[in-house]
């Protein structure tokens, strides 16, 4: 893997740190914090002190106004008479946690301001993703007027058509791409993405999408109470949604996510409680972490494997038993999603192994018959992680086949698929996650030509793992006040990833520990302090003895995870030199706990000497 050490502009940087420790601003840092500080900030696109409190600092009031959406009126507008005339409101959503959390936005919203919803959320392999016409027809022949999708419906055209035929007014709010084909005809179309619309943050989920149109309508009905503590309950909902969905943690979504997370501590809803409880989490602010591989796995659980319609349920029941009940059954389901990964994974693997070819493909199109569904998804994202490439994981079911598909940062994969529209049933994304569906007798032709697109779009050098760091960092300049600092940039995600920091030539204190056969636990110290060093820093009696330097008895905990098996191939020894990249964490244990570092990656420090001693 190839380090590359991120630039920041140096004369921003220093304007910053000096506005940082200024008596203007809100937050006091110490010169060294204020400076290491500035630098991750202006690579994140904050170079100012008013920026940077509103960054660091999040509030209600950095929320944008519903009504820069386009649409936002004409919907809000025809929400408020369907509620006047007491008519039911069909909320029409996807099965993810994106869309199963929107659903709960919406519903409660609208019934908190006096109105009447039903909701339709799609069986994952009856159904399949995206609006339906029958659904509508049934819908309309039981007298719904009105049908509101989430985070889908930006690409279904012929179902707008229905809609429009039988007299149902159709409004599509949805987060995805449209297609070059425009937007469907509907009544109206929220979606920062369409053509035209000028909403300042594009990468809003479909849950941030139904949170506007919540904020915008209580707005509106709910003029004369306070609805700080609502809009708060609410972004519990969205910074779920946001984090599982993978968006950029920035700009309105940062508001999101750090409102929401915090506030996720004091859950009152049944539901929510029940979900904290068994992930063992609650009673802290929640990290954007936990939630992604604690919580969004077990919402997700219910649309892969079984109904999502549990997550509406789970999250609008008002007896605590029935919702430890639901939550334990996520948590079940949640189990079987990833026996069911593990099966399909081994299989791939072998197939990579068998097929050599496989691996050198520039795409990676892999299919397997009566594969599930519902885990296709988040096999394909371990098949990237794994081999680095984009990959498509296909499930063929006879004549029929669905996929689902994850890419890597150079490569844009809705543009692949946009590359041969003619060998889908339907198709959409964003440029990173893509799903569709289309005939098994499709899947060769799609893995050739995706392959032949990837080759166009694609050098080997973009398949050549990049370890992005923030920072060279001495172990000597780690401390709880840098730590402390650095938490505040949290959450952490895409567009927001948790600092990666190098330390150059730090020395094995202590052979190191293996964990459960695949973990590795670290001592680690920084290079030895030199004569001059002891004696700037007031070396005591031994005057310019190393051992009096202060930086000679520091050392750190450090954590290398599934890096057992390398650690000891590379022979690393107790004195050995090495350089590490790694981020901060704090470890809580009542016992060994305190500041350790979290490995990335690590070098052998081919110019540093093995030291004599160890102090």
């Amino acid at each position: 893997m190839r380090w590359s050490i991120r630039n920041a502009d140096q004369s921003q940087a220093e304007s910053l740190s000096a506005e940082l420790q200024s008596s203007a601003f809100p937050q006091k840092f110490n010169p060294a914090v204020a400076a290491t500080l500035a630098r991750l900030l202006v690579m994140r696109g904050i170079t100012t002190g008013e920026t940077a409190h509103h960054f660091l600092s999040p509030a209600l009031s950095d929320l944008h106004s519903p009504y820069l959406l386009m649409g936002m009126k004409a919907t809000l507008d025809r929400i408020e008479a369907a509620i006047e005339r007491k008519d039911t409101i069909l909320i029409y959503g996807d099965y993810d946690v994106d869309g199963t959390t929107a659903i709960v936005i919406l519903k409660t919203a609208i019934e908190l301001c006096g109105g009447t919803t039903d909701f339709h959320v799609p069986h994952r392999i009856r159904d399949g993703y995206d609006m339906r016409d029958d659904v509508i027809e049934r819908a309309a022949a039981a007298g719904i007027r009105l049908i509101i999708s989430v985070d889908m419906g930006i690409r279904a055209f012929a179902p707008a058509e229905t809609a429009h035929r039988l007299g149902v007014d159709l409004i599509v709010t949805d987060h995805h791409l449209p297609g070059t084909d425009g937007v469907p005809r509907a009544l109206a179309v929220v979606n920062p993405n369409q053509a035209g619309c000028e909403y300042p943050c594009k990468s809003i989920c479909g849950a941030g999408v139904a949170f506007k149109l919540a904020q915008g309508l209580m707005a509106r009905r709910l003029a004369d109470k306070d609805q700080t503590s609502l809009l708060k309950s609410f972004m519990k909902m969205v910074a779920i949604a946001t984090v599982a969905d993978s968006v950029p943690l920035a700009g309105e979504n940062r508001v999101f996510t750090k409102i929401g997370l915090d506030a996720l501590r004091k859950a009152v809803n049944p539901g929510l409680k029940a979900l904290l409880e068994v992930a063992k989490l609650g009673g802290h602010p929640l990290t954007s972490g936990e939630v992604a591989f604690r919580i969004a796995p077990r919402i997700n659980a219910a649309g892969r494997m079984d109904v999502a319609r549990d997550v509406i349920e789970l999250f609008s029941v008002k007896d605590p038993l029935r919702a430890v009940e639901i939550a334990n059954k996520l948590d079940q389901l949640n189990s079987e999603r990833q026996e069911e990964e593990r099966r399909i994974l081994d299989f791939i693997n072998k197939r990579f192994e068998e097929t050599p070819a496989l691996g050198e493909a520039f795409c990676v199109v892999v299919d397997g018959e009566g594969w599930h569904r519902g885990v296709i998804g988040i096999t394909a994202t371990r098949v990237v992680e794994r081999y680095g490439r984009p990959a498509l994981v296909i499930s063929k079911n006879g004549e029929e086949a669905h996929g689902s598909g994850r890419s890597i940062k150079p490569f844009h994969l809705l543009n692949a698929l946009e590359s041969c529209p003619e060998l889908f049933t339907r198709f959409g994304g964003h440029s990173h996650a893509v799903g569709f569906s289309l005939p098994s007798a499709n899947v060769e032709t799609l893995r050739t030509r995706l392959d032949a697109y990837a080759r166009r779009c694609l050098s080997l050098d973009d398949f050549d793992p990049v370890l992005e760091a923030d920072a060279e960092l001495s172990l000597t300049e780690i401390t709880p006040e840098l730590f402390s600092a650095i938490e505040q940039l949290e959450p952490f995600g895409a567009a927001n990833h948790a600092p990666v920091f190098v330390a150059r030539a730090v020395r094995l204190m202590a052979p190191a520990k293996v964990i459960k056969d695949k973990h590795v636990r670290l001592r680690i110290a920084p290079p030895l302090a030199a004569k001059n060093d002891a004696a700037k820093n007031g070396g005591g009696q031994n005057g310019g003895d190393n051992r009096a330097s202060w930086k000679n008895f520091i050392s750190y905990n450090a954590l290398g995870w599934r890096m057992a098996e390398r650690f000891q191939q590379e022979g690393l020894l107790a004195g050995d030199s090495f350089d590490v990249a790694f981020t901060l964490e704090q470890n809580d244990h009542p016992e060994f706990g305190g500041l350790e570092l979290t490995l990335r990656d690590f070098k052998r420090d081919e110019a540093g000497a093995k030291s004599a001693s160890i102090p």
